[in-house]
């Protein structure tokens, strides 16, 4: 339905507008808040104002806040676990490859949000159910690590620890924030794949690396600098 202002000018109440911001609208804008401001601020009155609609508005979408906030825990799932497990199961010809394929969750951030995944392990420090989801997806993460090194003949207890060396050291480097410039930490790469592989990396491992991280970091890179000088 549609009501009329003071001059007669049609105006949209509630339900129209309701219908104008869809579920995802308010999910990336709950994930937004959540990234930037934390879980405390991820509530329906602030971000109804945010998207200029009545605060009723919200329960075309979610029966409640607490259906929103499980929405944003099956939302960060699916962005920042799916993508770590594709990779791993991709067919690869040896171990090596095997691990750059999954490189390139730790360089293009459409595949992984660093971001996102500290957002959502502050706010499980908070909650128990929220603990809860990221063990469980810290679990399947590693897991999916571990057959992808079984694949390659390693034995079961070497390729847990191989797994967990693996995840563990690239999600510490997001909990700490310890940063080397882009040019130090890719030079190390091949020193990497070593040590999370066992065998040393081939002049074809090498070049395939370089093209991973140009293709994944570097145009991406370069594209979002040229957007910004051109603002």
């Amino acid at each position: 339905m549609r009501d009329r202002d003071a001059t007669g000018v049609q105006v949209d109440d509630a339900e129209d507008r309701a219908e104008r911001r869809t579920r995802q609208d308010w999910l990336d804008l709950a994930l937004r808040t959540l990234v930037d401001e934390g879980i405390d601020n991820v509530k329906i009155q602030i971000m109804s104002k945010q998207l200029n609609v009545a605060r009723s508005s919200f329960y075309w979408h979610f029966e409640s806040r607490e259906a929103l906030q499980q929405a944003m825990l099956d939302d960060w799932l699916r962005k920042n676990t799916s993508p770590i497990i594709e990779r791993a199961m991709r067919p690869a010809p040896d171990v090596i490859f095997a691990v750059i394929n999954v490189f390139e969750c730790w360089l293009d951030e459409t595949l992984f949000s660093p971001a996102l995944d500290m957002a959502v392990r502050l706010w499980a420090r908070r909650s128990a159910e929220v603990r809860d989801v990221v063990t469980q997806a810290d679990g399947i993460r590693v897991d999916a690590l571990r057959r992808m090194f079984l694949r390659y003949a390693y034995p079961e207890e070497e390729a847990l620890i191989r797994a967990r060396t693996l995840y563990y050291t690239q999600i510490g480097q997001y909990t700490l924030e310890d940063f080397e410039a882009p040019e130090v930490r890719f030079s190390r790469g091949p020193a990497y794949l070593h040590i999370f592989s066992g065998q040393e990396p081939t002049a074809a491992h090498r070049a395939h690396l370089s093209k991973c991280i140009e293709e994944k970091f570097f145009v991406p890179l370069r594209a979002k600098m040229a957007d910004k000088g051109g603002d």
